[in-house]
Formats: structure tokens, C-alpha cells, sequence
């Protein structure tokens, strides 16, 4: 009975699963349609037309439509570079020989990798003579420090945060900063759009004569709901996923070290930040990484991470 309830749960979990694969580009489609709406209400119903005008009201329109359009550019750039760039996989054959001594890396032979195997099995049972090495039974590999599966991409993820359905994609190690990014620009665009189109949200509670036709007020009165919205939702994702990064943690880890009262991967917030967006300040509002920081922090490729020195064989 125990067993056929167990199966039904897993079959239940594969389906749904299979359900988030699928909505794929649907998903995209999504975003671009709404994105479309508030181009349509704030450029072609709006503002667009207030730019002939005159007047003050044409410098307003200008200062909107400018900052509307380059805060959008910035949106599409992130959220495709979300959506298009490879979270992280662990590479093939990977193994990790970790000496605490020496704080070096080494590739393990073959004997020593089944040792190891065998290890992270024992370390399943609860036996953390090496808890740096795990081990995932759905890929049949090791999983590098803060590897996490991912049901829904059926793969390991490097430094998995969570699955993202708007982005259709997960969220790891290679493209975590463009998340954030995209995070922060549709919080900028969102409010912005709010802002922008609020005196013609009052305006529909007034007794005065609204220009435009029905289509466009509507379109105006939707647009408003929705980027309040999701400017009101993103905020609160966006000041979640600040304090995850000035601790150095994801949201699955955050989870996971509930009961951990020190966390062996946070440096400082200065060193946090950098393992996220890197040292160099011209690209932390672009998604993109120069070639610094690519070579001198290896945090950015999702296989390695400092820890503390006060790290004392805490379990990970």
C-alpha cells in the first residue's frame, strides 16, 4: 500500500515536471505579449502622440519614452541572456580530489574514484567522513560543492538556485547575475510604466472627458494593473534574492542550512557580491562578464568556491 502510494507521488511529481517542460516557448511568447501591451499603451497611446504637443508636456513625454525605451532594452537583453545561457553542467568524468591542507585540486584515478562513489554513498547513510564529494543516483555522477538536480531539466545544475518557468530555464551558477539583472530592470521598467501611467488611471475615476478610443483606454487601464503588479511581486523577489546573494547562498541552500548557524561559503558582503557580479564595476548592470574576472574568479564558473578560514569541517 506504502509502496503504491509512493509510486502514484512520483508519477504524480514526473508529470508535472513534464508539464514545466513543455510550456517552453509558450512562456516567452508570454513575456513578449506582455511587453507588446505596455509598448502599445505607453509609446503608441500615450506618450507617443504627447510628443507633438509642445511645450513642457513634449520634454515629459521625451524624458518617458527615453528612459521607457533604454530600460527595456536592458529588460530583453538580461531576461534572453537568462533564457539562452547554459546554467552550468557538471563536465564529463568530473571528479574532485580536495586537499585540505594544500587547498589544491587534483583529478582522482580511477580506484579512487569508485573509493569516493562508495564514500558518497556512505555519506547518504550518514557518514560525513568526506562530505565535500556527492553523489547523484538519477545522473549516475558527482556532484561538484553546491551542485543541485534539477527535476524538470532532468540534469545537474551547478549552484542550482530554482527552476524558473518565466525564463524557462533554471538558474545556476552561469547565469544567476542575469537573472538578477533582469530582476532589477523589469522592477525599473514596471515602476516606471506605473509612474508613467498613473495620472491617466486617476483619470478614468474623474468626471472629466478621457481622449482616445475604448481600445486604447482599456489597453492603458490594463497595462497600469499589470505593471503594478508585477512591480509590487518583483520587488519582494528582488530584496529576497539581495539578502541570498549578500550571504552567499541560493534559495535552495537557504532551505537546506535552516539549522546551520554558521555558512561555510559566506566571506563578507564585498566577497559575495564579487562571486555573483565580479570585481570589475563596468559590467555589474550589463550581462556580461569580462575576461578579468572570468580568469581570476573562479567562483564564476560554478566548480569551485572558497570557504571560510574558519571552516572547521562543518557539513555542507
Amino acid at each position: 500500500m506504502y509502496r503504491s502510494a509512493g509510486v502514484a507521488m512520483a508519477w504524480n511529481v514526473f508529470r508535472f515536471c513534464t508539464a514545466l517542460r513543455g510550456l517552453g516557448s509558450i512562456m516567452i511568447l508570454l513575456v513578449l505579449a506582455i511587453v507588446g501591451v505596455t509598448y502599445y499603451a505607453v509609446v503608441l497611446c500615450n506618450y507617443g502622440p504627447a510628443l507633438f504637443t509642445g511645450g513642457g508636456t513634449t520634454l515629459a513625454a521625451l524624458a518617458v519614452l527615453l528612459s521607457f525605451h533604454f530600460l527595456l532594452a536592458m529588460l530583453l537583453w538580461s531576461y534572453f541572456s537568462v533564457v539562452f545561457t547554459d546554467p552550468g553542467s557538471v563536465p564529463p568524468n568530473w571528479n574532485l580530489d580536495f586537499d585540505v591542507e594544500m587547498g589544491e585540486t587534483a583529478p582522482l584515478a580511477s580506484s579512487e574514484l569508485c573509493s569516493q562513489m562508495n564514500s558518497q554513498q556512505s555519506v547518504a547513510l550518514g557518514n560525513m567522513t568526506n562530505p565535500r564529494v556527492r553523489y547523484c543516483r538519477k545522473c549516475n555522477q558527482l556532484k561538484p560543492p553546491r551542485c543541485h538536480h534539477c527535476s524538470v531539466c532532468g540534469r545537474c545544475v551547478l549552484k542550482m538556485d530554482h527552476h524558473c518557468v518565466w525564463v524557462v530555464n533554471c538558474v545556476g551558477a552561469l547565469n544567476y547575475k542575469y537573472f538578477l539583472l533582469f530582476l532589477f530592470y523589469t522592477f525599473l521598467e514596471t515602476t516606471l510604466v506605473t509612474l508613467s501611467l498613473l495620472p491617466h488611471f486617476i483619470a478614468f475615476f474623474s468626471d472629466a472627458e478621457i481622449p482616445g478610443s475604448p481600445a486604447a483606454l482599456a489597453t492603458t487601464f490594463l497595462t497600469f494593473v499589470l505593471n503594478l503588479a508585477f512591480s509590487l511581486s518583483v520587488l519582494g523577489f528582488m530584496i529576497m534574492h539581495i539578502s541570498l546573494v549578500s550571504a552567499n547562498t541560493t534559495t535552495i541552500e537557504a532551505y537546506e542550512k535552516k539549522t546551520t548557524p554558521h555558512w561555510i561559503y559566506d566571506l563578507g558582503r564585498k566577497r559575495n557580491f564579487a562571486q555573483v557580479f565580479g570585481n570589475d564595476r563596468k559590467y555589474w548592470f550589463i550581462p556580461a562578464y569580462s575576461e578579468e574576472d572570468l580568469r581570476r574568479t573562479p567562483a564564476l564558473q560554478g566548480l569551485d568556491y572558497p570557504v571560510r578560514p574558519d571552516f572547521d569541517g562543518q557539513e555542507l
